[in-house]
């Protein structure tokens, strides 16, 4: 199947999604947008520096935020990771991974009334500590987990 043909598809598969979702009144019209683009938040090069570009204070480590992923990853270009919050109000969950070329590798809006739960990949660069970085309230909260690669993601 050709990449345009694949585009197609995907777009009318996901436009009607949101017609049935609103049709259904799963969804208010004009509720489901993206995030605005943070270049610079995705050019950080630490987690400090990513906390900061994203506008919050030094995030604070967290039992209510819940990171799971492997402890080993025999390909670090597809590593899973599911990411739970119990922080009340959760505005946004984003994905940082400390050794990769820029640190922030997702960051996902979580609108009012739904379930603050991401299920996700992302490539590793090398074996790397990745944080669960969740914002609530004004207030950045996060988890973090050691991930060792044996077979490198970013780099090759």
């Amino acid at each position: 199947m050709d990449s345009s043909r694949r585009k197609v598809l995907r777009g009318a598969g996901g436009f009607a999604v949101m017609a049935l979702a609103t049709a259904a009144g799963l969804v208010k019209p004009g509720t489901a947008r993206a995030m605005t683009w943070n270049k610079a938040a995705f050019d950080t090069k630490s987690f400090a520096d990513a906390v900061k570009a994203l506008g919050g204070p030094p995030a604070l480590e967290s039992k209510d935020v819940i990171l799971e992923g492997p402890d080993i990853a025999e390909n670090g270009a597809v590593v899973p990771f599911t990411i739970t919050s119990k922080v009340p109000d959760t505005e946004s969950i984003a994905v940082l991974i400390e050794k990769n070329p820029n640190t922030l590798a997702a960051n996902f809006a979580i609108p009012k009334g739904t379930d603050p739960f991401v299920n996700t990949r992302v490539k590793l660069a090398e074996s790397s500590r990745v944080y669960a970085l969740v914002k609530a309230d004004g207030k950045y909260y996060y988890a973090a987990k050691e991930v060792k690669v044996t077979i490198g993601g970013c780099g090759g």
